[in-house]
């Protein structure tokens, strides 16, 4: 009776209990498991995490080592590309992560809960350490905040500029003590040449090749960008968190393809972070709320289409009508909003390209993101786009399915598990003998350059719209080779 009083309390629609009992244990998910590569441990795969989900629910509680097992999960969803019998795995883990961020991240808000008539059940897994608590806290309180992300950032650069991230990457204890401050201070965009303090970088052996192209006063996107060419259609754009602060010349990029293609692209200004960090993160209350002022930004705006250069933003946006399927006020128009999401590259494609592209004598090899290629399904569109531009070569990338170690916040909370990822995507990427590493997703860009940085065989990195923006401006390749 224990457990089935645990099991509605945590499971009081019976929806995880049966999305869980789809899984047929059959290992197909095995090899495709990022951490079941590393570790070879049944609690590391996907299908060992089911296993203990349904126990939780059974029970009502599990152990501070269950919360690590789903910890450890990147959140990848390439399991979800190898599964025969359609396990929704990603809304699994989504699930099991608000069990241990407290009740306040449950799967539906206060206000949710209480118009289907319960409360929030407590949470079944232990609380984390109060540094855990306090780390994770910082981040949640920074990321999806763009003002707050740029001010993080600059105490990060002058430590690289001193070379104290050098002396703190080799002090053992600092490691031991705050190895996430060591691992921001990795990932961490560095100066370049387009920073004005390239040479200065250069003289001490730390430039990493495009990387952290970061503007200390970022160029804002008009309201407005007319289309260039007989308008096709009107389309709102995301210009996300990380991707303004960090990569703002990939907004730029985004705009000026969308418009050479004939889209009247409207930016509007009131829309904020989307969410995604939170959904991911296991903080689904904090999520909701995000999901609700981007659904209101872009009504508002009137638009045929959401454009999305962000696997991750984009991921967690064709998911809102799941999010807030519980709320009455809002569940209809989150189903009608994710319905009008699209990623940049499944847009373009669907549209058809018309505007001319110039030869880009270029060998690039293109990362699959994993919320582009496995929760959205995204693989063959950018791989379109890239072979319509004359003179340019698509080499494949070895194992190209399996995740770089970013995966949100990942590689700040699980340092180590995500730099040998990286470590591995960088050497895959090597492989190749490309010269142009082209990703769809600002926190892969991050990760697998800091990666083949730190390997001695930098390699530049654009994002698809910069590569496109290349051929259709005619620009030449030496621009997007740093």
């Amino acid at each position: 009776m224990a457990g089935r009083d645990s099991d509605s309390m945590l499971d009081p629609d019976g929806r995880l209990q049966e999305l869980a009992g789809d899984c047929v244990h059959c290992g197909f998910c095995l090899p495709a498991c990022p951490t079941y590569q590393l570790w070879g441990e049944e609690m590391d795969s996907p299908r060992g995490r089911i296993h203990l989900i349904t126990q939780v629910l059974a029970t009502g509680e599990g152990g501070a080592a269950t919360a690590a097992h789903f910890d450890r999960c990147l959140g990848c969803m390439a399991c979800m590309t190898a599964c025969p019998s359609g396990v929704q795995y990603d809304k699994l883990i989504e699930a099991a992560r608000t069990w241990g961020e407290g009740p306040d991240s449950g799967p539906a808000s206060e206000a949710a809960a209480g118009a289907a008539g319960r409360t929030q059940p407590p949470a079944p897994l232990p609380p984390r350490s109060r540094r855990e608590r306090a780390v994770r806290a910082a981040i949640f309180a920074t990321f999806p905040y763009p003002s707050r992300l740029r001010a993080a950032l600059a105490p990060l650069r002058a430590a690289q500029l001193t070379g104290l991230d050098r002396l703190a990457g080799r002090s053992k204890l600092i490691e031991r003590l705050a190895p996430e401050a060591v691992a921001a201070l990795t990932v961490a965009p560095r100066p370049t040449r387009r920073d004005g303090l390239g040479q200065h970088a250069a003289r001490r052996g730390r430039l990493a090749v495009g990387l952290g192209r970061l503007a200390a006063r970022p160029r804002q996107l008009p309201a407005r960008v007319p289309a260039a060419a007989q308008r096709r259609a009107v389309v709102g754009m995301l210009t996300g968190c990380v991707q303004q602060v960090l990569f703002p010349e990939v907004n730029a990029a985004t705009a000026r393809v969308l418009s050479a293609e004939g889209c009247d692209v409207i930016v509007p200004p009131g829309q904020g972070c989307c969410g995604a960090l939170s959904l991911h993160g296991g903080r689904h209350a904090e999520a909701a709320e995000f999901a609700r002022g981007t659904i209101e930004a872009f009504e508002r705006a009137g638009v045929d289409a959401v454009i999305v250069n962000a696997a991750g933003c984009g991921s967690a946006m064709k998911e809102y009508g799941y999010l807030l399927a519980e709320d009455p006020a809002w569940a209809e128009r989150a189903a009608a909003f994710s319905g009008k999401v699209r990623d940049f590259s499944e847009f373009l494609a669907d549209l058809g390209p018309t505007a001319p592209r110039a030869e880009l004598p270029l060998t690039v090899a293109y990362h699959d993101a994993c919320h582009l290629a496995h929760a959205q399904g995204v693989t063959a569109e950018p791989r379109a786009l890239l072979r319509g531009i004359p003179a340019l070569e698509l080499a494949e990338i070895p194992d190209g399915g399996t995740c770089c170690g970013s995966a949100g916040i990942y590689n700040l909370v699980q340092p180590e598990a995500a730099t040998e990822l990286g470590a591995r995507k960088a050497s895959s990427v090597r492989s190749t003998g490309a010269q142009l590493l082209v990703s769809a997703n600002p926190g892969c860009t991050l990760q697998i350059a800091t990666a083949l940085a730190a390997s001695g065989e930098p390699m530049p990195v654009a994002h698809i719209a910069e590569v496109l923006d290349a051929s259709i401006r005619a620009r030449p390749p030496g621009e997007l080779l740093g």
